[in-house]
């Protein structure tokens, strides 16, 4: 069973940066499709980032330029360094792996991905 927990989370001034993580169980980040997503207050889900196992990324338009997504495969560990926060991002964030080789890297939807983590709350004030 694959597991995912998420830190890094907290309050932040708008344009100001965090760097979440997330650890996961096994080899999951070097052989899994891994994700970053958020749910807002309301209920919806935004995928954010993407990160293959040979490393390719991929952005959401809303955060391309200010967030990276990145790992660590020798500590099981996903990034996501969040730059130039503003404050309609604030939200739970949270990761999610992929296991699935045949599908492309970049699915922004949330039944696309086996496993989730709880999340970390970001706030962001204006």
């Amino acid at each position: 069973q694959v597991q995912l927990a998420e830190s890094g989370g907290g309050s932040v001034q708008a344009g100001g940066a965090l760097r979440l993580s997330c650890a996961g169980s096994g080899y999951v980040h070097r052989w899994y499709c891994m994700a970053w997503f958020r749910q807002f207050s309301g209920g919806e889900h935004e995928g954010l980032a993407y990160i293959g196992s040979d490393g390719t990324t991929t952005y959401a338009d809303s955060v391309k330029g200010r967030f990276t997504i990145s790992k660590d495969n020798a500590k099981n560990i996903l990034f996501l360094q969040m730059n130039n926060l503003k404050a309609e991002d604030t939200a739970m964030y949270y990761c999610a792996a992929d296991p699935s080789p045949e599908r492309p890297c970049s699915s922004p939807s949330t039944r696309t991905y086996n496993y989730r983590g709880q999340g970390t709350q970001v706030t962001v004030s204006s």
